[in-house]
């Protein structure tokens, strides 16, 4: 049985133990940003691995560099975690872009809210890395009130972030975190100030 096989299996029994449903086709194109929210709860994690090996998804994700230090480390890079150091995140938007030659499959999860507390903006580091590298953008969620999860449409950005957000926001209205009361409305900082491209102002990430 080959690594693909055996994770689809795991997950399978998991979510059939936990009383998760998968919801939506698996995403088409080979490289595209990954959105996973909504972002509210420890667990969501756990489920979105489940969700990924079941649709048998290779994904990569960001996380802060104190979670690859011992003992999880190692276990953190086999789950496709990728090592983020606070102090480079005005290089991150272009190194996380030219990441995607470097695979034939990738699916790269950004955390767009970022923390799983309410925030009244979401980090623009998804957009812009989408952006940047000219590819797609795949809305994942989890509907906790529903118990299933799954991918939703494929969204090719514009350029202009209000519109695309608008789409965003429309997809996750009815998407239910654990803590409903801990997800915001999806919003840009970008989308109430149109940033000066000389002022100096770099995505949130």
């Amino acid at each position: 049985m080959s690594k693909r096989s055996a994770r689809h299996s795991l997950a399978r029994i998991f979510l059939a133990m936990t009383g998760w449903k998968p919801d939506g086709a698996r995403p088409e194109p080979n490289h595209y940003v990954l959105i996973a929210a909504p972002h509210t709860s420890n667990w969501d994690f756990p489920y979105l691995i489940a969700f990924a090996w079941l649709y048998r998804i290779q994904i990569s994700w960001m996380g802060k560099d104190r979670l690859f230090r011992r003992p999880f480390g190692t276990l953190m890079r086999a789950l496709g975690g990728i090592a983020v150091r606070r102090d480079q995140r005005e290089n991150l938007v272009m190194a996380m872009a030219r990441a995607f030659d470097d695979y034939e499959e990738m699916a790269l999860v950004v955390p767009a809210e970022g923390t799983r507390s309410r925030v009244e903006h979401w980090k623009s580091g998804f957009y812009h890395i989408a952006t940047t590298a000219g590819v797609p953008i795949v809305m994942s969620y989890l509907d906790y009130t529903r118990k299933v999860g799954g991918f939703g449409p494929v969204l090719h950005p514009t350029g202009d972030a209000r519109d695309d957000m608008e789409a965003i926001r429309t997809f996750y209205s009815n998407k239910q975190g654990k803590y409903p009361q801990l997800f915001g409305r999806p919003q840009l900082l970008e989308e109430e100030v149109e940033p000066d491209p000389t002022s100096g102002i770099k995505p949130t990430v």
